[in-house]
């Protein structure tokens, strides 16, 4: 199979492409719920955005081409569109007011408030700067020297497009690796990035052209699969044009570390990303493995999918420091403990992780995708290897990240 885009990377094109002089194209754009949001609240902006067979054409009009929203921007469930939205807003010289879904808003954004707000900004948002909606007049920002708290891609990600509008040289340090699209992909549109030792500096007032990205595939995307191949009953997938950023893979090195099959193949670059095909086998005789630290930030997104595995493993897996998970789309830690154990696994869950005892037989049940389409995606690949029936309420969240997820699925499975 070929997982569908990159979801991180098309959302970061689009923003990219929206702030350069020109004409980029952008191939293999992933068109689900979440990017487009991104793609509309451009289009709110005065950015032409028009869409081609094989992806998108963005007219854009420079860092200081946009115009103001005559209407609040809905980013619907995307907490990427609203985080990097505040950050490259504040210093846009006209009011804009940023929404979202039930879920969004109860995400927190004072970690992107704070510190754009230190650059000159003027931001407002519910319950004392904590949650959206967000309403933002952009100023003239300085400069930014911000070790963050935490490690998150989006913040940086905000934080970066912030600096792009302050006169100046920002630098941003951070507490752990996170994904670095972002910084790989700037530097095409003319941006003068660097980074180092977790820290990134960011020359302000740059003249940025159009580009041409090809997209990979998404290698969150494509672990439902992974976990698929590692625990069906002598199963092999093959997965093609996969991307394999090193602040992605975190799964893989867990799985080699657990004793699973899994190799990569036809290693190239596009774009300025690794890409490869990757191979995974029915792997029976997993093993536990202690999962913390800087570990979690480069599989925040697989968490669903490595506390799936964790069932299937033998002995005691345990997964610490990522607290980060009880405020994504869903609070994932007590959504995957809950349905881990309605299916029949031993989950002992802490405010930051979870402890899951292996080797389990799963048995089918009815679960909940608690509106969290990486919720979903995993309680069907536990529906595959389950005993009995397993039926999964919510299933539309899936078209957030992944429209043909069930599709491809059904394919494989026969």
């Amino acid at each position: 199979m070929t997982p569908p885009p990159d979801k991180s990377i098309s959302h970061r094109a689009v923003f990219f492409c929206s702030i350069a002089k020109g004409k980029s194209r952008v191939r293999n754009f992933l068109s689900a719920d979440d990017p487009m949001s991104s793609v509309n609240a451009f289009r709110s902006m005065g950015i032409a955005v028009n869409t081609e067979k094989d992806g998108l054409i963005i007219s854009g009009k420079g860092l200081h081409g946009l115009s103001e929203p005559k209407n609040v921007i809905d980013c619907g469930n995307s907490g990427t569109t609203m985080r990097l939205l505040t950050g490259l807003l504040s210093g846009n010289p006209f009011m804009s007011i940023l929404n979202g879904d039930k879920s969004l808003r109860q995400r927190p954004m004072s970690r992107v408030i704070e510190p754009c707000t230190e650059m000159g900004a003027y931001i407002r948002a519910r319950d004392r700067n904590r949650f959206p909606p967000i309403a933002i007049i952009g100023k003239p920002l300085f400069p930014l020297n911000y070790r963050m708290p935490v490690a998150s891609a989006q913040l940086k990600s905000a934080l970066i497009l912030a600096a792009l509008y302050a006169e100046g040289t920002s630098q941003i340090t951070e507490c752990a690796p996170s994904r670095d699209h972002t910084e790989r992909m700037l530097p095409s549109f003319g941006a003068t990035i660097s980074a180092e030792n977790l820290r990134i500096s960011i020359k302000g007032i740059p003249e940025l052209h159009a580009q041409e990205i090809d997209i990979p595939g998404d290698f969150s995307s494509a672990a439902f699969f992974i976990a698929a191949g590692l625990t069906v009953r002598n199963a092999e997938v093959l997965i093609r044009n996969c991307g394999i950023n090193k602040t992605r893979t975190g799964l893989i090195d867990v799985i080699t570390a657990m004793g699973g099959y899994i190799k990569t193949e036809n290693i190239r670059t596009v774009s300025g990303e690794p890409v490869a095909d990757i191979v995974c086998r029915y792997s029976p005789d997993l093993k536990a493995v202690t999962v913390s630290g800087e570990d979690i930030p480069l599989l925040i997104d697989e968490f669903p999918v490595l506390t799936l595995l964790a069932t299937q493993a033998e002995g005691k897996t345990e997964i610490r420091n990522a607290g980060e998970l009880r405020v994504k789309e869903s609070d994932r830690i007590r959504a995957m403990a809950e349905n881990l154990r309605a299916l029949g696994a031993e989950i002992k869950e802490f405010d930051d992780g979870m402890e899951i005892m292996g080797k389990t037989p799963l048995k089918g049940t009815r679960v909940s995708s608690f509106g969290d389409h990486r919720i979903a995606m995993a309680m069907a690949v536990a529906g595959l290897i389950a005993d009995g029936e397993t039926v999964i309420e919510g299933t539309s969240s899936v078209r957030i990240s992944f429209p043909d997820f069930f599709d491809i699925l059904e394919k494989l499975r026969k």
